[in-house]
């Protein structure tokens, strides 16, 4: 009996396909390009998003569909497209991201990555790769920065990785829906994984989606044109449900390099209404913002880890005049007026 192949999530548009073994010596992937692969040990990913969303079990001798792709994540791995014919390949992101390996945090020191063995590649009737960016890429419009006129947007920016902006992005949308506002989420860059938009969509966002919508891997090492047309695509796909505001996140912190270069880019900055910034601390809070104003980047609130502590927020409090979000009052709803009109100061 043929043995079944694991599809992930990202894989979940590729119907037919051919599995070919030889180009696994002759061929060097692209991000998004398709393969077939054995799962030689399992590490940090023990189970792997399908192409139904649920999280399906992966063991030794498993075989998985998957797409080739970066990573950038402080608090997991960071990994690349291989440079060269590799024998061993590791899983980077649940979604269904693979690559090699570069760095991890030492907390995964003792499990490692899974490690994989490329199989082949998944091709089409032409015996082309195929590949989850130029499947979709009949979608991609290219940026013009008029759709954002069409809606109010509220961006959600961090320190770092888990600084707490998903969580600020979700409970935002929560408050706003409360209110009577028709709100969606687009996490705008990142590493192939639903739980983030899901979150903001059970929290009450009309529509909630990301980068992935465009068979994007990760957005790690993306092009400045293709983060500013990925922008405007999802905007375009959201603004089906017309939404009163569109709350989007960006993915680590403010110097990860996709995030930065979105941050000193004028054309997207322009139309952004609202900056929320979280922060895991009270150092990291204010030197964020500092940070942030030195590229020019006006923050409206604050939010994230440190309001877990009524001293923190106090140390915050006695540094900036910027309005504080605990996630219970974001889920009330922030007075977005007063934060177009709050004086912003760093002591």
């Amino acid at each position: 009996m043929e043995k079944r192949i694991k599809k992930s999530f990202i894989c979940s548009p590729v119907k037919n396909y051919k599995i070919n073994t030889v180009k696994t010596a002759t061929y060097l992937p692209e991000a998004g390009d398709v393969a077939v692969f054995e799962v030689l040990e399992t590490g940090k990913h023990e189970q792997m998003q399908g192409d139904k969303i649920r999280n399906v079990k992966i063991f030794p001798g498993d075989l998985i569909m998957a797409a080739f792709g970066t990573r950038y994540a402080t608090e997991q791995f960071e990994g690349y497209l291989p440079e060269t014919f590799m024998n061993e390949y590791h899983i980077l992101g649940a979604g269904g991201t693979v690559g090699i390996l570069h760095s991890m945090h030492s907390k995964f020191r003792k499990t490692g990555p899974t490690r994989l063995r490329l199989i082949g590649y998944a091709t089409d009737t032409y015996h082309q790769v195929i590949n989850t960016k130029k499947m979709l890429a009949h979608n991609m419009k290219s940026f013009s920065g008029a759709m954002s006129s069409l809606t109010k947007i509220i961006l959600s920016v961090g320190s770092s990785m888990d600084s707490g902006k998903t969580t600020t992005a979700a409970y935002c949308v929560h408050g706003l829906a409360k209110k009577g506002y028709k709100t969606a989420f687009i996490k705008l860059t990142g590493t192939v994984f639903t739980k983030d938009r899901d979150l903001a969509y059970d929290m009450g966002a009309e529509m909630a989606i990301d980068f992935s919508e465009l068979g994007f891997p990760s957005t790690y090492m993306c092009s400045q044109q293709e983060l500013l047309d990925l922008f405007e695509t999802l905007l375009s796909q959201v603004y089906v449900c017309s939404p009163d505001y569109v709350v989007i996140e960006i993915a680590d912190g403010i110097y990860q390099r996709e995030t930065e270069m979105l941050l000193r880019n004028n054309l997207f900055m322009q139309n952004i209404e609202t900056v929320i910034f979280s922060a895991g601390d009270s150092l990291s809070a204010v030197q964020g913002v500092a940070a942030l104003e030195k590229l020019n980047v006006k923050v409206n609130a604050l939010s994230g880890l440190f309001t877990a502590s009524p001293l923190l927020i106090e140390e915050v409090r006695s540094k900036v005049t910027i309005p504080i979000y605990t996630i219970e009052e974001l889920a009330e709803g922030i007075d977005l007026a007063v934060l177009q009109t709050e004086m912003r100061s760093v002591i």
